[in-house]
């Protein structure tokens, strides 16, 4: 294939409204070989990676003045500058120690948030199954271009945008885009009529962050990186300006008043100096050092070890907190409105209860990482022997579902569910009592 260049992204109402073949013919992609190395090389090298570009990456200078920006920490490097000018080194010295102390820690805090994003956006480039010079190959999600060939199956994150070309069963849980908790059944056929569909009703549409809950099918890139629909959200998100938090808004507020206090102060107990005749350097001196007392040290210090140990408490919970003062943003939510209970909930479904001819089991699952985890505590024989009806639902409810058992990595003789949420509480429910859906699928008796 000649090397060709297209264009990145055509109107995001285009794709949807034409068959399979001609978004091929308009990607210059064949649909049954798909790209060849040589060309996807090429449209790489002109497209750019398909990778998520943040622009908010702050360089590490301004990590550490951001530490240094706030009314109050100014106001206790003019103290510090003051009490070394009247002679109070110790009370000099001690100031900067402060100071120095609540920039480190919220430096360090703030800097190993930073990689570990950085270390969670490395992890978080998956490998896809890619169809190119008409054969099935591996590779990293970074590496599509538009007009690659994707093979998409249970469990798989959806690693760019593009056009359904093959739908066996295919559905899609879209809520990171549209809030929906139920996923989204996929087909092949072109849309007619509104020529803006919304993302939801894109039904031939399959879209960059999504996950396949059931089934299989074959995409073709028709959009990769910032030119998604997630790209577009990112961007957005991006363009939004940071505001200060509640509690940074009092202490600057605080720091203010201080301020105002301190040269309160001064100008009182130097004017009421010079009134009753005092030496006037004396009264200078004093008038300083008092309005040095009114400033809380360690105030800073003191708000940025609470921010750091909440953050820290957090980060044990897998929340991990990129900025300080986030922290204390969190805190001071009361309300949270929402109008579906699928985006608040986890979105799983869960097996809790056995309940068949006058037996009945109650099932306790531990769910981990967003999927359902278990552990085999029971042998599936002794479920036969003792409830033979139980381990025949069981094993009903396991071989009808597609969705499989994979061990987990954290956890060693534990296994979670890929597939359709629903399918996959029946195979841990069946995994739980040594029913493993894998040995059934070759001997279910």
């Amino acid at each position: 294939m000649n090397k060709t260049t297209i264009t990145p992204v055509l109107d995001p109402a285009a794709y949807y409204r034409f068959a399979p073949a001609d978004v091929a013919a308009r990607l210059k992609s064949d649909p049954s070989r798909g790209l060849d190395t040589q060309e996807a090389v090429f449209r790489s090298e002109h497209i750019g990676k398909n990778l998520l570009i943040e622009r908010g990456v702050r360089p590490l200078w301004l990590l550490l003045w951001d530490q240094f920006a706030s009314t109050l920490v100014f106001i206790l490097l003019i103290a510090a500058a003051i009490s070394a000018i009247v002679g109070s080194l110790k009370d000099a010295i001690a100031i900067l120690a402060i100071i120095l102390l609540n920039a480190a820690l919220g430096f360090v805090q703030e800097f190993r948030a930073e990689r570990a994003m950085a270390a969670l956006r490395r992890l978080a480039v998956p490998k896809v199954r890619v169809r190119r010079d008409g054969m099935v190959v591996e590779l990293s999600s970074s590496d599509l271009v538009p007009g690659d060939l994707v093979l998409l199956e249970a469990g798989n994150l959806v690693p760019a945008d593009g056009r359904i070309f093959e739908s066996a069963s295919l559905r899609i849980q879209e809520a990171v885009l549209t809030g929906e908790s139920v996923a989204v059944e996929k087909q092949t056929a072109p849309l007619t009529g509104d020529d803006h569909l919304s993302i939801g009703d894109q039904s031939n549409m399959i879209f960059m962050g999504t996950s396949v809950a059931h089934g299989r099918g074959l995409m073709m890139v028709t959009a990769t990186g910032m030119n998604t629909e997630l790209g577009r959200v990112a961007d957005l998100l991006q363009g939004v300006g940071s505001m200060t938090t509640p509690l940074q808004q009092r202490l600057n507020r605080l720091g203010h008043s201080l301020a105002f206090a301190a040269l309160f102060v001064v100008l009182a107990i130097f004017g009421l100096g010079i009134l009753m005749d005092e030496d006037w350097k004396l009264m200078f001196m004093t008038s300083v050092s008092m309005a040095v007392a009114v400033i809380p040290e360690g105030l800073p210090a003191v708000v940025t070890i609470a921010l750091a140990l909440g953050a820290q408490r957090m980060l044990r919970r897998n929340a991990l907190i990129r900025r300080l003062p986030a922290v204390e943003t969190l805190g001071s939510v009361t309300v949270i409105c929402s109008d579906k209970t699928g985006t608040l909930t986890e979105n799983r479904m869960t097996v809790t209860v056995l309940d068949l001819a006058g037996h009945r089991i109650d099932i306790s699952e531990e769910l981990i990482h967003r999927m359902p985890v278990t552990a085999i505590e029971h042998e599936g024989t002794t479920l036969i022997k003792e409830k033979p009806s139980l381990a025949l639902l069981l094993m009903g409810g396991a071989l009808c579902s597609d969705a499989v058992l994979k061990p987990d990595s954290a956890r060693p003789g534990n296994f979670h569910a890929v597939g359709d949420p629903t399918e996959g509480a029946l195979v841990i429910a069946a995994a739980r009592y040594g029913l493993l859906k894998d040995r059934l699928d070759v001997n279910p008796e």
